[in-house]
């Protein structure tokens, strides 16, 4: 029997140089309210690093330069309105902050909260997805 194929989805992983060093902007999922990082489906016409740029402004109204080439990937069950859940594979590219915008279009959906590496790394949920913020240490 043939493995299912995952479905792909290409998230920023935004950061920014503060007094304490480098910090890390997590957001709310909309469904359970755990701390995640901008992701999304693939945009026609956009590049993967494009879509992600796109994610962080769409979810937290933020500019910035985004990288080229992802840092890492990590995988996740992605639940449906329906209740049912398909594995996901995360494409995750480093999107440094230059702006934050004065409004967006998911404003107020969500919760926005900096941390230190340290601490977004222990706020996120997926293995993968730690390993990958703390490389930004």
């Amino acid at each position: 029997m043939k493995k299912p194929l995952k479905k792909k989805q290409y998230a920023a992983l935004p950061w920014r140089h503060s007094g304490a060093g480098r910090e890390v902007l997590l957001i709310s999922s909309r469904d359970t309210g755990r701390w995640v990082i901008p992701k999304g489906w693939p945009i026609k016409g956009l590049s993967p690093a494009q879509t992600a740029a796109r994610e962080a402004y769409e979810e937290a109204g933020l500019g910035g330069q985004v990288s080229k080439k992802p840092i890492g990937a990590f995988e996740y069950g992605k639940r449906f309105a329906n209740g049912r859940v398909e594995p996901c594979k995360v494409e995750v590219f480093a999107f440094e902050q230059m702006v934050q915008h004065p409004s967006w279009p998911e404003q107020g959906q969500r919760r926005l909260q900096w941390f230190s590496v340290p601490e977004a790394a222990e706020a996120v949920q997926e293995p993968e997805l730690k390993d990958i913020i703390r490389k930004l240490e």
